[in-house]
């Protein structure tokens, strides 16, 4: 499987593409990132004794079509415009972009019907199972035990609150009954009154080099559930989008996320 890394010099972009090389089953077709980028040269590879030196693209079109699915860890301004170029080129795709607005994520689900496109806030096995947790904690305790989601990232992190953080929420708010737009309240500030039952609340933190935390707290009288996921490298996020990756070459068209990449749905 030939990969096109979208966001090559980027955090993720960079890990992907080591953890590309290590693996037995993955290559690199080509790698792209922003006009200012483009052909600079990047070595990859030494970790796994199999150095080898890319040279970054700036032209999505170009690049994507040197592979046989496209991985995108850019940002919202951009990774539409990557998906469109990847579509036309009959490439899959794989985003672990976020911050992307509903009109966005509704062109996705647009091109998703011509190719498969997997999108996910976050790419972890364990957080994916966190997601599933989430949604199970809420059905069986109900509306009686108060959900928060509390979220830490370093502080280089531009959007908040994190994609996973929302998709907790969402996944909570869904089996409560909820509506994320209605019933989702971001931090708290002021003379606000008694906290209303029908409600879930988001907290961002943001400090130092933290790679990602996160918290799902059901808070009842008198006891409390907390489910937590902590990260110590980004490892496991590269592995989870190569993963990703060879799960969107073989399935059919569709809008996909790492539920269904990991049997979890």
């Amino acid at each position: 499987m030939k990969i096109c890394m979208a966001g090559a010099l980027g955090r993720m972009g960079r890990r992907i593409l080591e953890m590309a090389v290590a693996a037995e089953d993955t290559s690199i077709g080509s790698a792209f990132d922003t006009p200012e980028r483009g052909g600079t040269t990047w070595e990859v590879g030494a970790e796994s004794d199999q150095p080898q030196t890319l040279t970054i693209s700036a032209n999505a079109a170009e690049a994507v079509a040197l592979a046989d699915v496209m991985i995108d860890f850019t940002y919202a301004g951009v990774c539409l415009d990557n998906v469109r170029a990847a579509t036309a080129a009959g490439v899959p795709s794989v985003i672990g972009t976020t911050g992307l607005t509903d009109t966005q994520m509704d062109e996705l689900r647009t091109m998703a019907e011509k190719l498969p496109i997997v999108y996910a806030p976050n790419m972890s096995r364990g957080v994916n199972l966190l997601f599933y947790l989430t949604t199970v904690a809420a059905e069986k305790l109900g509306l009686d035990y108060n959900c928060e989601v509390l979220e830490m990232h370093h502080n280089l992190k531009k959007d908040a609150p994190s994609g996973t953080a929302v998709r907790l929420a969402e996944n909570a708010a869904g089996a409560l009954g909820l509506d994320y737009g209605e019933h989702v309240t971001h931090g708290r500030e002021g003379l606000i009154g008694e906290r209303p039952k029908r409600e879930i609340g988001i907290h961002s933190m943001r400090g130092g080099d933290v790679i990602g935390d996160h918290t799902v707290f059901f808070v009842g009288q008198g006891e409390r559930i907390e489910l937590s996921h902590r990260s110590s490298t980004r490892d496991h996020y590269a592995n989870g989008a190569l993963t990703a990756a060879r799960f969107a070459l073989n399935a059919k068209p569709g809008f996909y996320d790492m539920q269904d990449v990991l049997g979890l749905r």
